[in-house]
């Protein structure tokens, strides 16, 4: 891919997509207003993709004001703040859309993996953050079944929070407040006939749930609970989803955000390799807006900044493609990034 390969069009290729995720921290189209409440989602595509792209550069002088922001989506214990003191609310919002201070003003964990995500990557110390709360907090989001819901006034409860909670817990190094053995059977019973992950025991195979319930198993350390048979079966599972690039599932389109959610989870389970990278990395390019910048869901579509930063990952997990730093494929931050997650906990254990 000589867009990838070439020095010349290498620069082009992160100048055009810093760019355009730049854009995506300063102003946010009309098509994604419905996101307003997740900005800090949106945040994290942004922060994340250009730090892949190696051009945070292009935001150094705006880095103290964006870490602000994200702090200030913090939900924190106030004397006057009755909320404050329900653990489980704990944590960080997705933005101040809704107002603040309200019944419903509560941590949600997927904002609160960006956050901190977020954080770490622009080289915050985490030393804000209300550690203690937000573990204490897992607990309460934390269901019988193992599974978790995302505020604790909601029922959804699906493969996705179970990995918010678990790059939670392994973000701030602690494990003390999760059922980690039910995390794992919740898993477990989410295994399907087919051979892949449900969003939920009983569902069909997905790969969006089949990278989050190997990545949550990854960072627990309990990847070791699936059979040889199993991971056999699933490698053989998420590399039919391959056409040129990744489908979600059987006889669906492809999907940019497949090449990371597929090519994570085969990552993680040694199957990389199998994988027809030319093809992928071909139809990823094949997504380019050349003149805006940033990446589509499909060729000739519309590009966002969900679908540019999973297609940047995607691109990242493989070694060739060196105009990207490497992304780790747990956690979905560059490796950069984690480095200083290791100082950082290196720091709190001497502590």
């Amino acid at each position: 891919m000589e867009v990838l390969r070439n020095d010349r069009t290498r620069d082009g290729f992160n100048r055009l997509h810093g760019k355009y995720l730049k854009r995506c921290l300063e102003v946010l189209p009309h098509s994604l207003a419905t996101l307003d409440v997740s900005r800090l989602t949106i945040a994290f595509f942004a922060i994340s993709g250009l730090d892949l792209l190696d051009c945070l550069h292009l935001i150094e002088p705006q880095k103290r004001d964006i870490i602000e922001w994200i702090y200030s989506l913090q939900i924190l214990v106030t004397k006057n703040n009755e909320s404050g003191g329900h653990c489980g609310r704990h944590g960080f919002r997705g933005s101040a859309a809704n107002g603040m201070d309200n019944p419903y003003d509560c941590g949600n964990l997927a904002m609160t993996y960006c956050a901190l995500s977020s954080l770490l990557i622009l080289g915050d110390d985490l030393k804000r953050v209300d550690k203690k709360k937000i573990i204490d907090g897992l607990k309460e989001h934390q269901l019988s079944d193992g599974s978790f819901v995302p505020v604790v006034y909601e029922k959804e409860n699906d493969m996705r929070f179970v990995y918010c909670a678990t790059t939670v817990s392994y973000i701030l190094n602690d494990w003390s407040a999760i059922d980690r053995q039910k995390i794992v059977s919740f898993i477990r019973n989410s295994f399907t006939y087919e051979c892949g992950f449900g969003q939920s025991p009983g569902l069909e195979s997905h790969g969006g749930s089949t990278y989050c319930a190997l990545a949550a198993l990854t960072l627990m350390g309990e990847l070791s609970q699936l059979s040889d048979k199993q991971l056999s079966s699933l490698k053989r599972w998420c590399l039919f989803r391959q056409t040129n690039g990744f489908q979600g599932r059987p006889n669906k389109d492809a999907d940019t955000c497949y090449s990371f959610w597929l090519g994570g989870a085969l990552k993680l389970i040694n199957g990389y390799h199998l994988v027809n990278t030319e093809l992928n990395t071909s139809f990823i390019l094949d997504t380019q807006d050349m003149i805006t910048g940033g990446l589509a869901k499909y060729p000739d579509s519309i590009p966002d900044p969900m679908h540019t930063y999973l297609g940047l990952s995607g691109l990242a997990l493989n070694s060739i493609n060196n105009c990207l730093l490497t992304v780790n494929p747990a956690l979905n931050i560059s490796e950069r990034a984690v480095k200083h997650l290791i100082q950082l906990h290196s720091q709190w254990n001497d502590n």
